[in-house]
């Protein structure tokens, strides 16, 4: 069974995803932001990171910068769900190094495939 890790501060947002993933089969942990997001990337290495960008304490780009440059953390595959959807929100979670992108509000079985999408990439 796959981990994903869902990094998200609002909790209605956070048991959505959450749950919808666990529905589809998933191995879910959660964090309240990207500091919390990034320690347990690193104690749990999941298989697949789901982002919120706009959190206190560490925002999601950050976030996603740092999992980046860390070895044991680069090569996760990281979903950013956001609900910041300028085409420019894109591009700045891209360069981050985010794989992938969604803008809130997103259909659950749209997440639950962009993170089956990511897995199977991952795979060799």
């Amino acid at each position: 069974m796959a981990k994903v890790l869902v990094v998200e501060d609002d909790p209605s947002a956070r048991r959505l995803i959450s749950f919808t993933l666990e529905e589809a089969g998933y191995h879910v942990l959660t964090a309240n932001n990207g500091s919390e997001g990034l320690e347990k990337a690193q104690s749990e290495m999941p298989d697949v990171i789901v982002m919120d960008v706009m959190m206190p304490v560490m925002a999601g780009f950050e976030a996603c910068l740092r999992l980046k440059e860390l070895p044991t953390t680069a090569q996760i595959p990281i979903l950013v769900l956001t609900a910041k959807s300028q085409p420019s929100d894109k591009t700045y979670s891209l360069m981050a190094g985010a794989d992938d992108y969604l803008a809130k509000p997103a259909p659950p079985e749209e997440i639950v495939n962009r993170v089956k999408a990511l897995l199977m990439r991952k795979k060799p």
